[in-house]
């Protein structure tokens, strides 16, 4: 029996131990899923993650769930039971579980709030029994042929890693200064009730995370908002059959150019906000839009001052800016996880990337499986795998999709005298 540790217990960890929990049902022999996760699952898209306060609508449709787009091709010759068995986890069967499906389609199928979307991955966490180890990591080493997941009172020892989730949302441009808010501290606040009042308030970045941001501040008493991105305007992201089926089938993705890939996911999914956020901006006369990169940012006379840079042609133009509140809404690192490689794990990287260990080189190096090429143990890193397998893997666009690559993989097992795969850092005694 191997092990796959995966570090976070969001959609991804739930999609993968759900369909290995299916195929264990078949007969088949497949990784036993252990999740890592500090405060619980589907956290992230409680008020208790930093991400959200929960009450927001879900931007993908609810139907894209677990196991969606329930086109398996794991088992010759079973993958329609595979996709059957699947359906018992669907969103539907949750709605059925809980006695609200006739609610939902009466009210014609609305989005459900971010809270209710992790009710359901709760629900399907627990129907498939994860495997769930509380704590927050500190470390990711290499144990000979194994990941070593360790947190304060346990390590998890694994035949494959993979990692997901964006990472902490507390980081701010000047952590401290209460004219400055990081993710977590808004979502924090707009939990609370706590209604912001403010002149000026600058929202700095043009994706989700931004816009769901921007359509909170919609309700606090401000009198402006100025939108800080690096594009010339804010963009909406295209919602229409041809762009969502590049997310749920990226068949076609493989033969496109690096360029193609990279101009389809800036016009659909990187830097854009939903058309219904745009069509909320259209309505506010409130919002402004200021194009550049924020280079400095300096508390001064009651205010935030933020330097703005930004190319006009051959020339980089600066310009300074004074906000009464500003919150820094500029999303994940996407690499956020390396500062918490051992360097034995960083060499390890580096070798197999042939190179330093960057965002580009990562994403270039993702395989089909959604592991980086070259790299023993696996290392599976989905939300790095857009650009090379297509946008809906490191999003909820195909999870029903990411879980076969993954559990498709080959892994190899170790041998019978290493450690067992949960230890107590104080004892290194299985826990049950």
């Amino acid at each position: 029996m191997t092990t796959l540790a995966v570090l976070g217990a969001g959609a991804k960890a739930v999609a993968v131990a759900a369909k290995a929990s299916v195929l264990r049902d078949m007969g088949i022999d497949t990784p036993d899923i252990i999740a890592v996760e500090r405060i619980g699952v589907g956290a992230n898209w409680q008020a208790s993650g930093g991400w959200t306060d929960g009450v927001h609508r879900l931007g993908t449709s609810p139907e894209k769930d677990v196991g969606f787009p329930y086109r398996s091709s794991l088992v010759p010759r079973r993958n329609a039971e595979l996709d059957e068995r699947m359906t018992r986890y669907s969103w539907q069967s949750f709605l059925i579980a809980t006695a609200s499906f006739a609610e939902w389609i009466d009210r014609g199928r609305p989005a459900p709030t971010h809270g209710r979307w992790g009710q359901y991955l709760r629900w399907v966490a627990d129907q498939v029994g994860l495997n769930i180890v509380q704590g927050e990591v500190d470390e990711l080493a290499v144990a000979g042929d194994r990941w070593a997941v360790h947190t304060h009172d346990t390590t998890v020892y694994a035949e494959a890693l993979m990692i997901t989730g964006p990472g902490q949302a507390e980081r701010s441009l000047l952590p401290g200064n209460p004219r400055v808010l990081s993710i977590a501290q808004f979502w924090d606040r707009a939990a609370a009730h706590d209604r912001i009042t403010a002149e000026r308030v600058a929202v700095i970045g043009g994706g989700e995370t931004a816009a769901s941001i921007l359509d909170e501040l919609f309700h606090h008493r401000v009198s402006t908002i100025t939108v800080i991105t690096p594009q010339v305007t804010l963009f909406t992201r295209g919602e229409s059959f041809f762009e969502n089926s590049l997310f749920s089938d990226p068949t076609d993705w493989a033969a496109l150019t690096l360029e193609e890939r990279r101009d389809a996911i800036a016009r659909t999914d990187r830097g854009v906000f939903s058309a219904s956020v745009q069509e909320a901006l259209l309505a506010d006369d409130r919002i402004h839009h200021l194009r550049g990169r924020v280079a400095h940012a300096v508390p001064r006379d009651g205010q935030i001052r933020l330097t703005l840079s930004s190319n006009r042609g051959s020339e980089n133009l600066e310009t300074v800016h004074g906000f009464d509140l500003v919150i820094d809404a500029s999303g994940a690192d996407p690499m956020w996880f390396t500062s918490l490689f051992s360097q034995d794990a960083l060499d390890l990287l580096e070798l197999g990337l042939g190179g330093p260990l960057t965002a580009d080189s990562v994403q270039e190096a993702i395989g089909y499986d959604l592991s980086v090429i070259d790299v023993t143990p696996k290392l599976f890193l989905p939300n790095l795998a857009g650009l090379n397998q297509g946008p809906g893997f490191p999003n909820l666009s195909c999870l029903g999709l990411l879980s076969d690559r993954v559990l498709g993989a080959e892994l190899r097992a170790s041998t019978p005298a290493d450690k067992p795969a949960i230890s107590r850092n104080d004892e290194q005694q299985p826990l049950r």
